[in-house]
């Protein structure tokens, strides 16, 4: 049973859709188990760039049927408005499923979204805004409306008179956001957003995946943010709302562990996050401007710029106990090209004690120092190799180092945005 997951080991943004593309040509079906279209990964195909939200990496691959797991929350009019944006630049998602049991997204969870990120008292989080965690709270508060739940019109209506009962009071009293939910509106626009998704939808994808496993095909996981985001294991509460990890992909797309073969851990050759929350190795100086620029270092969902540091093999020794790491995709390596040294984090300073394990508590983390090694750095172009043996040698002691300190072998390395910019090792 070939499966495979790739994560994020980082704060997502490592380059996951670019690895997910390459991976997808050799895979009989990609999964999607979690997240929302708060993500985005880009995959670059000669002079064209494509940034995907919610549908699978694989889609670029007319044999690959792409899944849409139960763990992701869907705004249908986004993924309505993705697979058209798709098929104007000729790629016709037809091997597209969606699962019955992913929840939607409805516009009372972007309006709660806004308002709780308004709320100062309650701290800002620095979410998209986009009802990705509001509609994971009425998931899991038992309210949440389901794909699946669209083709039962009485039902359906039901439960959105009542959510939207609920919302527009908590709206109104709470949050003083003083205007109307239109039931009909919502309900008119969803059913028709229904009736154009009903082809896609698939009673239980966990069906589809497992059968696919058993018969030996090639399935490929994949995650959206990264570990340290994750809700339960990441740097809480500046997380997002589902599981990134690969434990994940067992819920969020309804198979068992022991189906799962390997584990790949996407990592940029330097850090970086966006919104708010600790960041230890973060560069406050040009460097960290340099990297943002060269790096193309904002986001693929909101064009918000990513914070930049150096390389921290704490939070990746933390990821790969976490997600049981068996490989790792080292990706952005020719952004420090032109560095004539780069630092790297192998331990944290807090209390005049060194840390090697990352600090589970925010408090902690927060007064954390970076403890750096400094290497040299190679001052030569990378994106012309073609195999490991072709890199500087001061990039192939980097690499080799962040190897070891992770505990993992390196079998990708990204070299350039375009699609063929990668080694195999």
């Amino acid at each position: 049973m070939p499966v495979t997951v790739i994560v994020g080991s980082q704060w997502g943004d490592e380059g996951k859709g670019k690895i997910t593309d390459l991976l997808s040509r050799d895979m009989d079906m990609v999964v999607r188990y979690q997240g929302g279209n708060n993500a985005g990964h880009t995959v670059v195909i000669g002079e064209k760039t494509f940034k995907l939200h919610l549908i699978p990496s694989g889609i670029f691959y007319p044999n690959v049927t792409c899944v849409i797991g139960n763990g992701v929350v869907i705004d249908p009019a986004v993924l309505l408005s993705e697979m058209e944006t798709l098929q104007a630049q000729g790629i016709e998602p037809k091997n597209l499923k969606i699962s019955a049991k992913a929840h939607i997204i409805f516009p009372y969870h972007r309006y709660i979204d806004q308002a709780q990120e308004k709320k100062r008292e309650a701290g800002r989080i620095g979410t998209t805004s986009r009802g990705i965690g509001p509609c994971y709270v009425d998931k899991f508060n038992r309210r949440g409306i389901r794909i699946g739940d669209l083709y039962n019109e009485a039902a359906f209506m039901e439960k959105l008179k009542w959510n939207i009962e609920e919302k527009s009071f908590m709206l109104k009293n709470f949050y003083k956001m003083d205007f109307e939910l239109d039931f009909n509106a919502i309900l008119n626009d969803y059913l028709g957003h229904a009736r154009m998704l009903k082809k896609f939808v698939a009673e239980d994808i966990s069906v589809l995946v497992s059968d696919a496993a058993e018969n030996g095909k090639n399935i490929l996981l994949e995650g959206a943010q990264g570990t340290m985001l994750d809700v339960d294991h990441g740097t809480y509460p500046f997380v997002t709302s589902s599981n990134p990890i690969s434990g994940g992909a067992c819920t969020g797309a309804g198979i068992g562990p022991k189906m799962i073969d390997s584990v790949i851990g996407v990592v940029k050759a330097y850090v970086t996050r966006v919104g708010s929350g600790p960041f230890v190795t973060e560069i406050a100086s040009e460097v960290g401007d340099f990297l943002r620029e060269k790096g193309g270092e904002y986001g693929a969902t909101t064009g918000r710029p990513r914070r930049c540091g150096w390389f921290d093999a704490v939070v990746l020794r933390y990821a790969c106990r976490i997600n049981g790491l068996t490989h790792l995709a080292v990706t952005k390596l020719d952004v420090m090209d032109e560095l004539p040294s780069i630092k790297l984090c192998v331990a944290y300073k807090y209390n005049q004690k060194e840390l090697r394990e990352f600090p589970s508590e925010l408090g902690i983390l927060e007064k954390c120092e970076p403890v750096y090694e400094e290497l040299p750095g190679w001052r030569a172009d990378t994106t012309q190799a073609r195999s490991y043996v072709d890199l500087p040698e001061n990039a192939k002691k980097y690499l080799d180092r962040l190897s070891k300190l992770a505990g993992a072998p390196i079998s990708l390395i990204s070299i350039g945005a375009e699609r063929g910019k990668i080694i195999r090792l």
